[in-house]
């Protein structure tokens, strides 16, 4: 599979979260994100691990579980907490602090080289859905924007360690996600138990919303998310996150009916800018062949004795 296959293959994680918030906000029971994070990611890696019939070993027992509490545990309430709290779009927005925190803990755990190209994508990504977030309308409810920038920080964290740990040999990407998926929801369940408990009605809609949550945002993204991490340089994906908030603000805008002004158009625009941009900035150098073959000429040649 070629690099740009991966890479779109890779952006429908994003564009699947980015329906968290208006799914949260339209078909959830409210004042229960923990419960939320759970139904999203438990049944959904039960499910994955039963089919794959894949368990880890060794040391895997508890890199999976770091991995699944960065990535998972941690990520699932505070995305949650934030999409109750905030406007959609605002709360996907703070997604745009990703891209500049993989790339630091890029270049220190997993040594990619920060290119000025790259970090110019992060940085314009990032001021891009600042630009977004600075609509009038913008409620900037202070629990909401810390759950959201704790959550993006964890899942930072969670990529990049993905990355440098890579997947053992033999383990397919489905049993992979179930692992994390998993373990985050084995994190989240004795917290959604204690402080919140099972909503005390849930209705079809309700269902709706907890199925879509578990496929299409969960097993079905992190299989993808993870296999992109993996294939790609890790700013590459790190970029492609900020498809979460464009794909969560139109949401809300032409369903929720948010307001949108021209401050975020133009916050849209640069971000669509800057992602498409890192793509391209992302990829590997090629030696020119010209060099290859100058290098070649200079080479000292075995003889036979």
């Amino acid at each position: 599979m070629n690099r740009s296959t991966t890479v779109l293959l890779t952006a429908l994680a994003p564009i699947a979260w980015g329906t968290t918030y208006l799914v949260t906000t339209e078909f959830l029971p409210t004042g229960h994100p923990l419960f939320a994070g759970l139904m999203r990611a438990l049944p959904a890696g039960l499910l994955a691990v039963a089919v794959s019939r894949t368990l880890p070993r060794g040391t895997w027992w508890l890199k999976s579980f770091a991995l699944g509490a960065l990535n998972i545990g941690a990520f699932f309430p505070l995305l949650f907490l934030a999409a109750e709290r905030l406007p959609g779009g605002v709360a996907a927005a703070v997604a745009g602090l990703q891209p500049l925190l993989v790339l630091g803990l890029g270049a220190l755990v997993v040594h990619e080289r920060i290119r000025a190209t790259t970090a110019a994508a992060a940085l314009a990504g990032a001021g891009g859905v600042a630009l977004v977030v600075l609509g009038p309308a913008a409620e900037l409810d202070a629990v909401g924007i810390l759950a959201a920038i704790g959550g993006v920080t964890s899942t930072a964290v969670g990529m990049v360690l993905t990355k440098r740990w890579g997947r053992p040999e033999g383990v397919g990407p489905v049993a992979y996600a179930g692992w994390q998926l998993t373990a985050g929801g084995l994190v989240i369940l004795p917290l959604a138990l204690l402080l919140e408990g099972v909503p005390a009605e849930i209705d079809v809609t309700n269902v709706a919303g907890y199925l879509w949550l578990a496929t299409a945002g969960g097993i079905v993204a992190y299989t993808l998310w993870f296999r992109g991490i993996q294939r790609l340089p890790v700013i590459a994906p790190g970029l492609l996150a900020l498809l979460s908030p464009v794909v969560a603000t139109l949401l809300g805008v032409i369903v929720a009916g948010e307001s949108f002004t021209a401050v975020q158009v133009v916050g849209f625009a640069v971000t669509i800018i800057a992602l498409i941009g890192g793509q391209f900035a992302a990829r590997p150098r090629r030696v020119p062949e010209v060099t290859s073959i100058a290098m070649s000429a200079h080479e000292p040649r075995l003889t036979a004795r």
